[in-house]
């Protein structure tokens, strides 16, 4: 879930084709789960094969990635790894939330409202090894770099994006700026016309870029000290101050200076909060990685698509889309090269 940063967080709206050329790291665990949240049958069913198997996933995956490449983007998908014990509580209370989703869909179903079935079926999703596997496996057929976090997926983009090897780290969460990544771009994989959860309302949503040294100057304050809001307000780490959102949150900093300050002025009292302020900042990244593009596997992706119930004509009709915008933008990049010696 990460924190919701948004009452004072200004991102900037931009188009897919401001990040022609750029490569991005992106949280794989979130995109995957928006895919399987969002791509479903008007009763709330996942996609299934013949076989039950979900693939919702690989619907998501093939069709924008598809897109991003053709935005002439260069996509890294970055996989979490083994979560912090301090994240066991977070856990819990998804899985708490997933099953109560799960009885409260069946009923909607019973009662013929298909409406409240769908919305409460998106809540339902969950990541299965199958979903996990063979997402991994289709991005290694189409040529995306796969990353493992040892942990966190979105400290390992933050880390990769500090360093300099991506432009951007991307997810729906704001975390990756409490991570250290200099630029966060959200609504990379799921912008469009959406449907706003629990309503009959649908808006726009755009793909936007956090600058994070920009938020961080108009907030007057360090990444040190949004680490020290957020803990107040509420992480996946730590359960935070019942009444302290992001503005009150803020405000406590920007007069204290410091969370330890703050505890000593006032009756607010997180224990842990010292070992929650280093998963955010000293938290483990890997340094065995590579955001290279490979090659894809146009026979590989056909095999496994069409093994999970789909169809050959559409599946090579994107792979042929690829192919063209790989060629495109690789001649693109050729041209540019050589205009430079003119």
């Amino acid at each position: 879930m990460g924190v919701n940063l948004s009452p004072i967080t200004e991102a900037t709206e931009i188009e897919l084709s401001d990040l022609r050329g750029k490569s991005v790291a992106i949280d794989a665990y979130n995109t995957i789960f928006q895919f399987l949240s969002i791509i479903r049958q008007p009763d709330g069913k996942p996609l299934q094969d013949s076989q039950g198997r979900v693939t919702s996933h690989l619907s998501g995956i093939l069709y924008r990635t598809a897109n991003l490449i053709e935005a002439g983007i260069e996509p890294s998908f970055v996989f979490d790894g083994k979560p912090n014990e301090m994240k066991a509580g977070t856990i819990e209370e998804r899985i708490a939330r997933r099953e109560k989703a799960m009885v409260e869909y069946q009923q909607a179903l019973e009662e013929g409202d298909l409406k409240k079935a769908f919305s409460k079926a998106q809540q339902t999703s969950r990541m299965t090894p199958d979903i996990l596997e063979t997402s991994k496996e289709l991005l290694t057929l189409l040529g995306i770099p796969v990353v493992q976090a040892p942990s966190d997926g979105e400290a390992q983009g933050a880390y990769m994006c500090m360093k300099g090897d991506v432009y951007a780290s991307a997810s729906q969460d704001y975390d990756s700026i409490l991570f250290g990544a200099p630029l966060l771009v959200r609504n990379l994989t799921i912008s469009g016309r959406r449907k706003v959860p629990g309503k009959s309302v649908y808006k726009d949503v755009k793909t936007e870029v956090v600058d994070s040294a920009k938020m961080l100057e108009d907030l007057g304050i360090t990444r040190e000290q949004l680490v020290d809001v957020c803990i107040m307000i509420g992480t996946d780490f730590n359960a935070g101050v019942p009444g302290i959102g992001p503005k009150k949150g803020l405000k406590l900093i920007q007069k204290h200076g410091d969370l330890a300050t703050v505890m000593a002025k006032t009756d607010i009292d997180i224990p842990e909060y010292e070992d929650v302020r280093a998963i955010f900042l000293n938290g483990p990244r890997s340094d065995d990685y590579s955001v290279k593009q490979g090659k894809a596997d146009p026979e590989g992706v056909l095999e496994l698509m069409t093994d999970h119930g789909f169809s050959a004509d559409r599946v090579t009709t994107v792979l042929n889309k690829i192919e063209a915008a790989r060629k495109a933008e690789s001649n693109r990049r050729k041209q540019r090269s050589l205009d430079q010696w003119f």
